[in-house]
């Protein structure tokens, strides 16, 4: 119930529509009941089944009172009047009339109902999956270290969907079918007080029964979305990495992989929709036994003159009952489909509480400028269980190049990582100007950084919207003056469409070195005081390299710089040069420096030169 609850709180700004629902439901169902009501009085008057005292009784107009007893005796007085005028086949024609135009009226608010709520569910869905997607796109990077990216992608589609589907679906049916039986149900006490207590008996039985059926299906629910984000995850993967499967003939490795992941979504859906699929039947035949009941119980009642009912009431009261059975039959069937969102809500909800490691202060200090030096003060860092930085120490000063350089999994990519506040250290503090990282507002750090990775990180989108991603109003004029500096113009210009070429997923039309060259253009357009090189160059060929490698130092010149080399030739005029080992610095110094003495510098540089 609570976390129904809490989706529907997704509707609060959009209660307006909830009084102009209410009043189209109700308007529909008084109208779909009158339709039946009318029945009575048919009997009555054309078939002779009243008697002369309650005719006699129908001719005279009665007294004004606020009951329900006034309005019935004034709807059959004028109905009497009707039968006397227009004679029986009149009355039946009229009788005719007025259930037609009710029936359209039930029709029309239904309708006018359905489009209150469609509106309400498409407000409800919309503001749930931007509240997961804000939540995940604010999370810590090492979220997604620990989070499959298949299923994250499943919750935000598949689960979402499944709460649309079930959950906001059945809201028409949790207020429209239990109001209808309470009205009808009004009804039919008013007719007759002792076959309705009966029936109320016997109801809550079939409501049990089905009650026991829905409450298996949330478990088999969860299995059956976690199981689709695994399906998910396993097509990313496979789609991404394509070449590597072809590479190494892995095809029928990772089709078998697929095939008892959809085996076992398989049967599992087999299993809830046996489950789903039972509460419907035993709805309908629980409730055509609870009218067999009634037609026993009530017909000998009738027969032996001992019930406040006659023949015709009795008649009435089964048709007006045996439409009780769809609205119970709907939310049968919508309490099983309930059951099936809720599981896709415990999920998403899971991810909307789940608190990003890395968040402002309550008052966070607003920096817009770099003005003397970045340190690293006793800065360690620990993933989990694994200690990955101990006591890193260093100051880079503005207007200055650091580079770090070892082995691979040192933690150089830690350590740049810290800077942005991907991750915060463990112990120690990064201070940008005296101020730990910590205490100042996120997104003002970052506008004062730009990041150039090994991996260039490019969107589906044309090479101008890559460049000036994340910023406003750029002009072309500048879009192009930084692609110029990164040398990247002269290939753009050569595209079929120039800086309005799409460039594919992940910037798949362009090669590895055109790919880098728009990540510096992106930076150099950014125009940050700080710049955060991740082996910018280490994947690229020699020509590609020296193209690269140019763009970079003109992107360097007058801006505070920390590297991460892989090839040592690029960091030779680097201000210090730091030699990250097993997660300390073993040494420290300019190129030449490092040179002069025995260590692990001397030893890289030589096996490069080789």
């Amino acid at each position: 119930m609570k976390t129904y609850l809490r989706i529907l709180a997704y509707a609060k700004p959009y209660g307006r529509f909830f009084p102009v629902y209410i009043v189209y439901t109700l308007l529909a169902i008084i109208f779909g009941l009158l339709n039946f009501t009318l029945l009575k009085p048919l009997f009555d008057v054309i078939f002779e089944q009243s008697g002369p005292v309650t005719m006699d009784k129908y001719l005279e107009k009665p007294d004004f009172a606020l009951s329900i007893g006034y309005m019935l005796d004034l709807f059959n007085y004028y109905f009497v009047q009707i039968a006397t005028d227009f004679g029986k086949f009149g009355t039946l024609v009229y009788v005719c009339i007025i259930i037609v135009i009710s029936v359209f009226l039930a029709n029309l608010f239904t309708y006018l109902s359905g489009l209150v709520l469609a509106k309400v569910r498409a407000e409800v869905i919309k503001k749930m999956r931007l509240n997961i997607f804000d939540q995940v796109s604010q999370m810590h990077i090492g979220y997604f270290s620990n989070e499959r990216k298949g299923d994250l992608i499943s919750k935000m589609t598949n689960d979402i969907q499944e709460v649309e589907n079930s959950i906001v679906q059945s809201l028409r049916v949790v207020f429209r079918e239990p109001v209808t039986i309470i009205l009808y149900f009004s009804v039919l006490f008013f007719m007759s007080p002792k076959l309705t207590l009966f029936t109320i008996l016997i109801i809550p039985i079939s409501g049990a029964i089905i009650g026991g059926i829905t409450k298996r299906l949330k478990k088999t629910a969860v299995q059956s979305q976690e199981s689709l984000g695994r399906i998910v995850n396993i097509l990313d993967e496979t789609i991404g990495g394509m070449r590597v499967i072809k590479a190494f003939g892995a095809r029928k490795f990772i089709v078998d992989k697929f095939d008892k992941e959809t085996d076992f979504y398989s049967d599992v859906n087999i299993s809830m929709a046996r489950k789903n699929e039972l509460a419907s039947p035993i709805s309908q035949f629980l409730g055509v036994s609870v009218v067999a009941g009634i037609l026993v119980y009530g017909g000998n009642l009738v027969l032996n003159n001992n019930s406040d009912l006659s023949a015709s009431d009795f008649i009435t009261y089964i048709i007006i009952f045996t439409q009780v059975l769809n609205p119970a039959k709907e939310i049968s069937r919508a309490a099983s489909s309930i059951q099936r969102g809720l599981a896709s809500a415990d999920r998403i909800f899971k991810i909307i509480d789940t608190e990003s490691e890395i968040q402002n202060k309550s008052n966070p200090i607003l920096t817009k400028e770099f003005k003397n030096a970045i340190e690293f003060n006793q800065v360690s860092f620990r993933y989990e269980k694994d200690e990955v930085l101990k006591n890193i120490d260093f100051r880079l000063e503005k207007g200055k190049t650091i580079a770090l350089v070892g082995t691979s999994g040192g933690g150089k990519s830690t350590i740049s990582d810290l800077l942005p506040r991907f991750y915060d250290p463990t112990s120690g503090k990064v201070t940008l100007d005296g101020v730990d990282l910590r205490e100042i507002e996120l997104s003002h750090l970052r506008q004062l950084m730009g990041v150039v990775t090994q991996e260039s990180i490019l969107f589906n989108d044309t090479v101008f919207d890559n460049i000036a991603f994340g910023l406003e109003g750029v002009s072309e004029e500048k879009v192009i003056e930084a692609a110029k500096i990164a040398n990247a113009h002269e290939f753009i210009v050569q595209m079929e469409n120039g800086y309005q070429t799409f460039i594919g997923e992940r910037g798949s039309k362009l090669s590895g070195g055109q790919r880098q060259r728009l990540s510096i253009a992106r930076a150099v357009l950014k125009n940050p005081p700080i710049l955060i090189l991740d082996e910018a160059t280490s994947a690229l060929d020699s020509e590609s390299e020296k193209l690269v490698q140019e763009a970079l130092t003109k992107l360097m010149a007058n801006r505070t710089t920390l590297v991460i080399a892989h090839r040592l030739s690029t960091i030779q005029h680097a201000d210090e040069i730091l030699v990250i080992h097993q997660g300390e610095i073993v040494q420290r110094g300019k190129h030449l420096e490092l040179m002069m003495e025995e260590g692990l510098y001397k030893k890289l540089s030589t096996m490069q030169s080789v």
